[in-house]
């Protein structure tokens, strides 16, 4: 069974039982509830009566010899009875009235019956009328047939009172069957609020669990396009692969889609490691090679001249090998950091560039390469160290492609530095390349290339600044730019 099923039964089941339970306490309370407001009004009715009835009583106007003929009470009551009523209740309709008014002496003996059966009678025995001709609030519910229930009549009396003694007692009487129509049309009403219910939950809990399914189809979409390797391997050189955004999905899904793009960053690191390693791994075996044919070499008996070669070629590429260590090491630190530390106080473009400047000035002198500086300072929240190793490669870049006795410009802007250098430049279809780790392009001396990883540290302490670094070709030459500007 599908999840989408299943979370629709649970939904309307749940529902369902809750419905029944509810509506079978509501269905239960009605009956009684009707009941309980009835016998207040039948209760209030009474008291109205007995303080109306009281005055014909005293005068012995009620009395079983004088009859009622001269009792006001009596009269206006017979009147009530005999007009003819039109009553529309909410949905019900009342064309009679219902009560019955029996008033009893103080020995319970009948004076008066609206109904005119049972004056005369004794009621003594009646609960109701005892009670209250005890002081006691006398109420009962009886049946007419026993084994009806339909047939139940609600009585409630009060005193009639007089200078503070009771002289009798004044029934009202209602059948339980004058209130079954409201009775009934309340559990129709409800029955058919309980049907509605339940549909309207079933359309609701479709709708959620409609709603749930398609969230969670977003995460398995997502799972499936990412659950292989991110990064390919074609022809030795990394290819990105397009990384599906996470789904904007509410909630406990949503941590859920955080936490599969937290295991896919972790899987692509696994890629990106693996390609890192195959990529130092080629760069190693050059120097390496070198290194241990040279020493295989000077194992021979060889002339000065000889030995003195290849002890120089195993200098030299031992410090390209330092070199490639350091720089990885450099470009390592720099990818573990997530940003910048607090910054203090503002830092100087100028100084920054004046400083990368000084480091490499005794290289530029060796080839003849002047190093100028152009242009207003600026100053931001930055990283010293950071931006002054960065203009520093820029400059060790230009140094290696630039021609002896040329120059090399450094043009200071609004927040913004670039290096302007008098080399061949480099074709526009590998301008896009530049910063990538490990890739060079050949130098103009016929020299062998570099490491690959200055401009990539470059590219590094940018997106670390929020910046970002652009490379021009100007016919002669190439500018390499750091743009801060877009920083924030």
């Amino acid at each position: 069974m599908r999840l989408g099923i299943r979370l629709l039964f649970a939904f309307f089941l749940i529902n369902g039982l809750a419905a029944f339970f509810v509506l079978r306490v509501f269905m239960a309370e009605i009956k009684p509830s009707v009941r309980k407001v009835t016998e207040d009004t039948l209760v209030e009715t009474a008291y109205l009566l007995a303080a109306q009835a009281s005055d014909d009583l005293a005068d012995g106007k009620l009395g079983s010899g004088s009859g009622s003929s001269n009792s006001r009470f009596a009269q206006h009551v017979q009147a009530a009875f005999e007009q003819p009523l039109r009553v529309w209740i909410w949905d019900t309709r009342k064309a009679a009235l219902d009560l019955r008014v029996t008033v009893t002496n103080g020995q319970g003996r009948v004076l008066f019956d609206s109904a005119g059966q049972d004056v005369g009678a004794d009621y003594a025995r009646w609960r109701n009328v005892a009670l209250t001709l005890r002081g006691e609030y006398g109420a009962r519910t009886s049946r007419e047939v026993a084994t009806d229930e339909a047939t139940s009549v609600m009585y409630v009396s009060a005193p009639i009172m007089r200078d503070g003694a009771i002289l009798g007692v004044l029934t009202v009487s209602k059948p339980a069957n004058a209130v079954q129509s409201i009775i009934d049309s309340s559990e129709r009403k409800m029955l058919r609020g309980g049907v509605l219910f339940l549909l309207l939950s079933a359309a609701v809990g479709f709708a959620i669990t409609w709603w749930l399914v398609v969230q969670v189809r977003k995460l398995r979409s997502y799972a499936q396009h990412v659950q292989g390797p991110t990064l390919q391997e074609a022809q030795g050189k990394l290819l990105p692969h397009k990384t599906p955004e996470v789904p904007d999905v509410p909630g406990e899904l949503g941590d859920l889609a955080q936490a599969m793009d937290s295991m896919r960053r972790r899987l692509e690191g696994r890629d990106y490691i693996e390609g890192y390693v195959r990529a130092l791994t080629h760069e190693l075996k050059s120097p390496v090679a070198a290194i241990r044919g040279a020493g295989e070499l000077l194992q021979d008996d060889l002339p000065a001249a000889d030995r003195a070669m290849f002890a120089q070629q195993v200098v030299d590429q031992s410090l390209r090998l330092q070199n490639l260590i350091d720089q990885l090491m450099q470009l390592s630190q720099l990818e573990q950091r997530n940003g910048l530390a607090q910054a203090g106080t503002p830092t100087s473009l100028r100084a920054c560039a004046a400083q990368a400047i000084a480091q490499l000035q005794a290289t530029a002198a060796q080839k003849g390469i002047q190093l100028q500086l152009q242009g207003g300072d600026s100053q931001g929240a930055w990283d010293a160290a950071l931006v002054t190793l960065a203009i520093s490669n820029l400059l060790a870049n230009a140094l290696d492609f630039s021609p002896a006795h040329s120059q090399i410009v450094l043009t200071l802007e609004p927040q913004r530095l670039s290096v302007q250098d008098s080399g061949p430049g480099v074709p526009d279809s590998l301008l896009h390349r530049l910063g990538e780790r490990f890739f060079t392009t050949p130098r103009p001396n016929g020299e062998r290339s570099g490491t690959g990883l200055g401009l990539s540290i470059v590219q590094r302490i940018m997106l670390l600044h929020g910046g970002r670094l652009q490379f021009a070709n100007t016919h002669p030459g190439l500018r390499a730019s750091l743009d801060f500007s877009a920083q924030g």
